[in-house]
C-alpha cells in the first residue's frame, strides 16, 4: 500500500521551478533512493513530503493511515546544530513531540531506540561533544522516535568516514527489513544502487523512477555513474 501518492507536482525555490511534472509512490517496505546534480530539487522535494513546502500545483497523498507528523526526519546538519548543548537523552526524546512532558510511552520509545542504536551508554553525554558518527545516531534514534512507518533522509553519510558511512547504511538496511520504509537523498549513486530498491533520478523532471537494477542497466543510471550529462527521461 502507498504511504505517499505524488501525482505532476511541481515545486519551486526562491521563485524558480525546481521540479515539475514529478509522479511517483512510495510504498510500504520501500527504500528509494533520490539522486541527482545539484540543484535538481532534492532536498526542496524532502521539504514538500515533510509539509514544509506548498506545491505550486499538483498533489501529495498520504496513505495507510501515515500521517505528516509520524514521518522520521533526518536532515542534513548544520555548524550550529552541531554544537548543540544538550544530552543525548534530551536530543531523542525531542522527536516524540514539541512538549517537554513525555508520556511514558514516549519515554520507553526514546529508550528502546537508544538502545536499538548503541546509544543507552552516552545518554547522559553532551551531544556537542560526540563524534560524527554517534550524532547521526543520535538524530536518527530521534527520527525514530517521530516514526514507525517512514523515515527521511537528506545526504545522512555527508562529512562521515567510510567506515561510519556503512554502519549507518547498516543500520538503515536493518530498520527497512523490520519495516520502516526509507526515503533517502543521496550524491553517492553507487551505494545507492547497491543498497536500494527504487531509484528516483531528478534534474528539475523526473529522468528515472524504478527499480535499482534497472536503473544500473538505463542510458541515464550508466551516465550518471560515468560523470556524463544525462538526456531525456526513463520510466520503469
Amino acid at each position: 500500500m502507498a504511504l505517499i501518492t505524488c501525482r505532476d507536482l511541481c515545486l519551486a525555490y526562491e521563485g524558480k521551478t525546481a521540479v515539475k511534472g514529478l509522479s511517483f509512490d512510495v510504498l510500504s517496505g520501500d527504500y528509494l533512493c533520490i539522486v541527482g546534480e545539484n540543484g535538481s530539487g532534492k532536498s526542496t522535494l524532502i521539504r514538500a513530503l515533510l509539509g514544509l513546502k506548498k506545491p505550486r500545483s499538483g498533489s501529495i497523498v498520504y496513505g495507510d493511515g501515515l500521517k505528516q507528523r509520524e514521518i522520521g526526519y533526518l536532515p542534513q546538519q548544520t555548524p550550529a546544530q552541531k554544537d548543540f548543548p544538550a544530552s543525548v537523552l534530551e536530543v531523542v526524546r525531542s522527536g516524540c513531540r514539541a512538549n517537554p512532558f513525555y508520556a511514558p510511552s514516549e519515554k520507553r520509545r526514546a529508550e528502546e531506540n537508544m538502545e536499538k542504536l548503541g546509544l543507552t551508554e552516552l545518554r547522559n553525554a553532551c551531544y556537542r561533544e560526540l563524534s560524527g558518527g554517534q550524532q547521526q545516531r543520535v538524530l536518527l534514534a530521534r527520527a525514530l522516535c517521530a516514526t514507525r512507518k517512514l523515515l527521511l533522509l537528506d545526504e545522512p553519510v555527508t562529512g562521515l568516514d567510510p567506515t561510519v558511512s556503512a554502519e549507518l547504511y547498516r543500520i538503515l538496511r536493518e530498520l527497512n527489513g523490520e519495516g520502516v520504509s526509507i526515503v533517502m537523498v543521496t550524491h553517492d549513486v553507487d551505494c545507492a544502487i547497491e543498497r536500494a530498491k527504487k531509484i528516483l533520478h531528478l534534474r528539475t523532471v523526473p529522468l528515472f523512477f524504478g527499480r535499482a537494477e534497472d536503473y544500473r542497466l538505463s542510458e541515464i543510471g550508466r551516465s550518471f555513474m560515468e560523470g556524463r550529462p544525462a538526456e531525456g527521461g526513463e520510466k520503469a
